[in-house]
This record gives C-alpha cells, sequence and structure tokens, in this order.
C-alpha cells in the first residue's frame, strides 16, 4: 500500500502544480512566442511628427485602377497643387479609365505601367513621385507601401496596410529608416459625424472616455459574383481560408482618435472569438456552377467579436461581418463619464445637454451638436467634399488634407504606428479565434514613445 502524503508535502506539490499551470502560455495571456517584437535598428517613435519638406506640388501616382483607385484620383483632380505622373494597373481597361479621367480634366496624360503585377516597381524606378496612393488587393499592399518608401515617395496605403504582424512591424521599420510617412488610407476618420464627435471628445462634452464600439457590419455576398476581376474576385478567397476579423479598421480608426490611441494611451491586449460559418456556403450553393467560389470552402465565421483593453484600462468593442443579411453598421459609439454617442441611427445623451439621460436624443434633437460642434476641417470643405467625395464626403476630405499637409511640410494625421496598430487586430483576432478566444498582446510598435505622443491635431 503506498504511504500517504502528509499535508506539508500535498500544499508543497499543489503549490508548484499551480504554478506551472499558470506558466503554460496556452492558458497564459502573455504574448505568444511568435508574436515577439523584432529588434529593429531604427529610433523607436521615429516616425511621429515627421515634417519633411513642404511640396509646392505634388507629384503623385496610382497602383490599382479598381474600386477605390479611382475614387482618390478624382479627389487629387480637384485639388490644387497635384500633378498625376503616372497610373499602374496590369488591368488595361482599368489604368485607361484611368488615363481617360485624368485627361478629360483637362491635364496632361499620365504615363501608364500595364506590363503585369510587378510593373509597379518599374513605374517607381523611372518616375519621380512624391507620393503613391495604393489600392490593390491586400497582400499586395505591404510589397508595394515597402517599394514606394524605398524608392523616396510617401506610401498611402488602403485598409488594410498589413495582413500580418510581421509585414506590420515591416511598414514600421521601413517608415522609420527611410523618412517617409506611410498612411493607411483610413477615410471614415474623415466622415462628418465621426469628425463631429471628435471635436464633442476634444471639447470635453462627454468628459473622461471609457469605453468605445466599432463594426464593418456590411453585407458582401454578392461580390462573390465578381470572377476574374472585380473586389468579390480576391476578397472572397479571403473567407475561404481565414477565421477572424478581416476588416476591423472601419469601425476602430475613428474610436482610437477619440480614446487618443497611440498618443497617450495604446492597445495593450485583445481577446476574439467567431460564430460558426454559415451564410457563404449557403449564398455559393445558389451560384452557377461556372462560379469557381461555389465550389469553396468557407471558414470564416459569419460575425467575429473581439475586445480591446488599452494601457490606460478603457476597452473597445470591435465587430465584424460581411455576410449576414443585416443592414449597414459601423457602430461609432463612444461612452464617457458624462455622456454617450452611438452611430447608425446617430443619438446621444449628455447630462446638462440632453433632456433626460434615460432616453437617446435623436434626430431634430442633435441639432444643437451639429451647430456647436461640427467640426471647423468638415465646415471648410463641406461643399467641395459633397461635390468630388464619395462615402458622404469623406474621401475627398481625407485626400484634401493629405495634400494640404504635404504641401505645408506638415505630419500626416494617421501615421505608420496608427497603420500598424489598426491592423495588427487582424491577424491577433484570428489567433485569438483559433485558440478559444486567448487573450493576445497587442505590439507597441512605438516601443514607448506613445506616451509623450501629442493628440491628433486637425486644426493646423
Amino acid at each position: 500500500m503506498a504511504k500517504s502524503l502528509d499535508r506539508r508535502t500535498f500544499l508543497s506539490q499543489s503549490a508548484a502544480l499551480v504554478a506551472a499551470t499558470v506558466a503554460t502560455p496556452s492558458l497564459a495571456g502573455a504574448a505568444a512566442p511568435e508574436f515577439a517584437p523584432p529588434k529593429l535598428k531604427t529610433k523607436p517613435g521615429s516616425a511621429y511628427d515627421n515634417r519633411p519638406p513642404k511640396l509646392e506640388t505634388v507629384r503623385v501616382g496610382f497602383i490599382g485602377m479598381g474600386a477605390r483607385g479611382p475614387s482618390h484620383l478624382d479627389a487629387c483632380l480637384n485639388i490644387e497643387g497635384v500633378t498625376v505622373v503616372a497610373i499602374c494597373d496590369p488591368h488595361l481597361p482599368s489604368a485607361n479609365k484611368g488615363a481617360k479621367m485624368v485627361t478629360d480634366a483637362g491635364r496632361p496624360a499620365p504615363k501608364l505601367y500595364t506590363r503585369g503585377d510587378e510593373d509597379f516597381k518599374r513605374m517607381l524606378t523611372a518616375e519621380k513621385l512624391d507620393a503613391v496612393f495604393i489600392a490593390t488587393p491586400w497582400h499586395w499592399h505591404v510589397p508595394m507601401a515597402v517599394a514606394a518608401m524605398e524608392a523616396g515617395a510617401h506610401a498611402l496605403v488602403e485598409v488594410p496596410a498589413a495582413v500580418t504582424v510581421d509585414e506590420c512591424w515591416q511598414l514600421v521599420e521601413t517608415a522609420e529608416r527611410t523618412g517617409r510617412h506611410c498612411m493607411m488610407l483610413e477615410n471614415v476618420n474623415y466622415g462628418r459625424d465621426e469628425l463631429l464627435v471628435l471635436n464633442m471628445v476634444r471639447e470635453g462634452v462627454f468628459g473622461e472616455t471609457l469605453h468605445g464600439e466599432a463594426a464593418y457590419i456590411h453585407d458582401l455576398r454578392g461580390q462573390m459574383h465578381e470572377v476574374g476581376h472585380g473586389t468579390g474576385s480576391w476578397r472572397t478567397l479571403e473567407y475561404a481560408k481565414r477565421n477572424g476579423n478581416l476588416y476591423p479598421t472601419h469601425g476602430l480608426g475613428p474610436v482610437a482618435w477619440y480614446m487618443d490611441i497611440n498618443r497617450g494611451d495604446r492597445f495593450d491586449y485583445m481577446s476574439s472569438v467567431s460564430s460558426p460559418s454559415r451564410s457563404r456556403q449557403l449564398y455559393a450553393a445558389t451560384l452557377p456552377d461556372s462560379n469557381p467560389h461555389k465550389k469553396l470552402k468557407y471558414v470564416c465565421g459569419d460575425i467575429n467579436t473581439s475586445i480591446i483593453k488599452t494601457v490606460k484600462g478603457k476597452t473597445i468593442l470591435v465587430q465584424w461581418d460581411e455576410q449576414l443579411p443585416r443592414p449597414y453598421n459601423r457602430l461609432n459609439l463612444l461612452q464617457g463619464t458624462k455622456g454617450v454617442w452611438g452611430g447608425f441611427p446617430n443619438r446621444c445623451v449628455v447630462e446638462g445637454m440632453t433632456e433626460s439621460t434615460h432616453a437617446w436624443a435623436q434626430g431634430a434633437d442633435l441639432k444643437q451638436f451639429y451647430d456647436k460642434y461640427d467640426h471647423p476641417l468638415w465646415k471648410k470643405l463641406e461643399a467641395l467634399a459633397k461635390e468630388h467625395g464619395g462615402h458622404g464626403g469623406m474621401d475627398f476630405v481625407m485626400v484634401w488634407r493629405i495634400i494640404y499637409c504635404l504641401r505645408n511640410g506638415l505630419p500626416l494625421d494617421q501615421d505608420v504606428y496608427d497603420a500598424a496598430a489598426w491592423s495588427v487586430i487582424t491577424p491577433l483576432s484570428e489567433a485569438s479565434v483559433k485558440n478559444r478566444g486567448r487573450s493576445y498582446d497587442i505590439p507597441d510598435f512605438t516601443r514607448g514613445k506613445f506616451k509623450t505622443m501629442k493628440p491628433i491635431d486637425l486644426m493646423n
């Protein structure tokens, strides 16, 4: 018969077992080894407040004339101080469409680069460009942005800026080493309502900000009909190989501005879960047999919910859903100690300014907030934005602001640290979903410099 354990031995062995369990990586919330930050040789935070010399005329090139490229091009053609030098797109009809937009505006025809997927390298070598707009499939964003910065041009890259943690670090290292801007083209930050809320935050209307809610909820199943060309031809494939929060920045970007992320606070850690994957498989069954998307097995959950905690303890909910039958929504909710704003539909409660803290002020009751807090940048550009800008004018405001900053030697409103921090949510969400919602540390791409970085200033 085995000798029984005495009480001291039992407690000692139990404590050792508990300690070993807590230290087990699969149960702990610490950063996983695969996401350990690299040892960069560049100066931490050096891409913040970057002020290259003023440009009297901004010479721009475009890579990609599909869904988003023409919008950026149209804005540039209606902003003073911009010369469209070159357009690159291997799809000749799209490249020609962009060129026609330029000549129809009474400008000299741009040089076209259409010799395949990598002809952008020839464009960057042959042309002297100050900035390059990149609006291509996601997996091309980092290679093209890095190449642009290496060639001496500022990289203006569509969302998401990167699709892996390593790619996020690559953008940071390249921007710090070359001294070029790398801005993710998060247009939603320049929407009227988002600028209004930002101004209200700056004026202290909501008190101390505590919690935000962001989302990209948009039924995009119809893109599955696009085969060979168009956004759906490549984006549909993402849902067949990835499971996570695949497109977080439209909702998250504005909330990050409201909360001064990377400017006094930063994302600390996150957890993510996905629902079952159903809707795309059901929709695929309705496609014609000739459509290759019909045969794919879709693995991405229909709706993903991620929770972020900041270093200062604030919380952010980020949801994603691009396939369920549901109206468009970005949530755009901000809760503070004195009140709350919610979007879709817009509604607000502020102590001392709304009739009740138990009922939303909506519709005409919001007029007082727009009258008093409409952002000066929006008021300045509203007429032009509505005439030339997509998505309610936010596209034009964003591009106008980029050109203004480049011509005046000012830092861009969004820097490479924002591009990396907002984009990294996707790969971390994939890891978290795969590991039962495990918490993952979010890299500090500023390497501690966020503590002294100042809140975004759109008033200069």
